[in-house]
């Protein structure tokens, strides 16, 4: 469902993104990793076509970003990091707004339309907040609201840039299981974290980025595997790597990339 070939972003004489090929498949959750300044955001943008690229290409669904972007936003949702909301509106004024972008609400009646928001408020656990205004709520709250907007016309892919940032213990617990729904229905899920333990517990891929490059790839018992081959091919050591958690692995991995 997301096809990336080649895909480069450079900015002057700074590689922000080098060359990053990856293919998701339905149905699956991809975690992507690294430092700070990795080339995170900057690969989510180019995904969700808000940035475009020096080189290579994006497919949503197999149509082309660059030439056809109107066609393949409409099977994305987008959930970015630092969310804009519209504070004067009400929720469900928010989730028609969002609507109307994508011409969904062309097809259905204002009941119809009603209850299908309802139901992704109910979901975020904000129904008894539908229609108050957006700027009485908690950063939180805001932050569950952008994820009932970016589902509300059920995409086919779901884009997400650090979806735990000012979640309680409870939210977060929900937002992992709905992932997790969400893939087994059939929705491909690109997710950047920060947070290791989530990508450990609902990814069934992870990449690594350092540098703008793409390190390693795979499941996570795949990358302990590749970074204990990496530490002993520079350290001449035999390590074990089967106790090793993500955060651990990361570190190795990264590590091993530095000049």
């Amino acid at each position: 469902m997301i096809e990336i070939k080649d895909l480069t972003k450079q900015y002057g004489k700074l590689t922000a993104v080098d060359n990053l090929t990856l293919s998701i498949p339905a149905g699956e959750i991809f975690g992507f990793i690294g430092p700070n300044g990795a080339g995170k955001t900057t690969t989510i943008s180019m995904i969700a076509g808000l940035l475009a690229p020096t080189s290579g290409s994006v497919e949503i669904c197999g149509i082309d970003m660059l030439k056809e972007p109107k066609q393949a936003k409409q099977n994305i949702g987008y959930i970015p990091d630092r969310p804009y909301i519209y504070e004067k509106l009400t929720a469900i004024e928010f989730l028609q707004f969002t609507a109307d972008l994508f011409s969904m609400t062309n097809s259905m009646t204002k009941e119809e339309f009603r209850q299908r928001a309802e139901s992704q408020l109910k979901i975020f656990s904000l129904l008894d907040w539908a229609d108050a205004l957006i700027e009485s709520f908690s950063h939180g709250m805001k932050q569950r609201l952008i994820m009932a907007a970016a589902l509300i016309h059920e995409p086919k892919v779901l884009v997400v840039d650090e979806p735990m940032v000012g979640l309680d213990p409870s939210a977060i617990k929900m937002v992992k299981q709905m992932l997790i729904e969400l893939a087994d229905s059939g929705t491909t899920i690109f997710m950047s974290t920060h947070t290791l333990k989530i990508a450990e517990d609902v990814c069934d891929r992870i990449g690594v980025i350092h540098k703008g490059r793409l390190i390693a790839k795979g499941s996570v018992k795949e990358l302990k595997q590749q970074a204990v081959l990496k530490r002993q091919a520079k350290n001449q050591q035999h390590e074990n790597g089967d106790n090793v958690d993500l955060e651990q692995l990361f570190m190795m991995l990264t590590e091993s990339e530095q000049i």
